[in-house]
């Protein structure tokens, strides 16, 4: 009996990017321990048994994830300069870790990555190189960036408060426990910087960013293949 006769709507085709489209909702909804075969059939509505018709295993599972993830990453295009669009990049990629936090430690650890991963990495590496970066200091400029911004969506995702509020709530309840003159750096920081009203940690990640950029700039600036000069140093080094 065709859908038609009985008045039921004909079942969606069950698909790959069905598969992976269901897989990261559970991710967000819950975390990378509540991902399981049986329990992303069930969110679905088919057997699990039938997931694996479009993921081999879970490792499979998890690679497209990711790629889904590297899709939704705004990417430099031809023409572009570097530091416009490695901010753009940067600040894209910490807001897709944010829908996606328990993406963070699996992002670069993929070792059959799909297109649109392959797709951003290479549009990155072209950017730099097109702009005038060597070889090398394409791959420093690739490391630094990323390890801030995957260090930072860590830090970010593992704070004990979210917002302004929790957060003065936070300080003001640790510092109760300071005797009076006791780690006074940490008073100061925390009633003239913290506890104001508006503070938000996030807002930390465009200024060390701006600072990681500035860096790569003075080291594109020099002759290639010659070291940072005294004049370079921080203050005090």
């Amino acid at each position: 009996m065709s859908p038609r006769t009985t008045g039921r709507p004909p079942r969606e085709p069950l698909t790959r990017q069905r598969v992976l489209d269901a897989a990261v909702a559970l991710a967000d909804a819950g975390g990378l321990e509540t991902l399981s075969m049986r329990r992303l059939g069930e969110a679905i509505g088919v057997e699990a048994m039938s997931l694996y018709n479009h993921v081999a295993n879970k490792e499979a599972l998890l690679d497209g994830m990711v790629d889904l993830v590297f899709a939704e990453v705004e990417l430099p295009v031809p023409g572009d300069r570097w530091r416009p669009a490695m901010r753009s990049r940067a600040v894209s990629m910490r807001l897709a870790l944010a829908r996606h936090p328990w993406a963070i430690g699996l992002m670069e650890s993929r070792s059959a990555p799909g297109p649109a991963t392959l797709r951003h990495h290479d549009a990155v590496l072209g950017c730099l190189r097109r702009d005038g970066f060597s070889l090398v200091l394409t791959a420093h400029a690739v490391s630094v960036i990323d390890s801030y911004v995957y260090g930072f969506a860590l830090q970010e995702k593992t704070l004990p408060v979210g917002s302004p509020e929790e957060t003065a709530g936070l300080a003001d309840a640790i510092m109760s426990g300071f005797g009076d003159g006791e780690y006074p750096y940490l008073t100061e920081i925390a009633t003239a910087h913290v506890m104001r009203p508006g503070y938000s940690y996030g807002d930390e990640f465009e200024y060390g960013l701006d600072l990681v950029l500035d860096g790569l700039r003075q080291a594109a600036d020099r002759p290639q293949g010659t070291a940072p000069s005294e004049g370079d140093a921080a203050p005090g080094l």
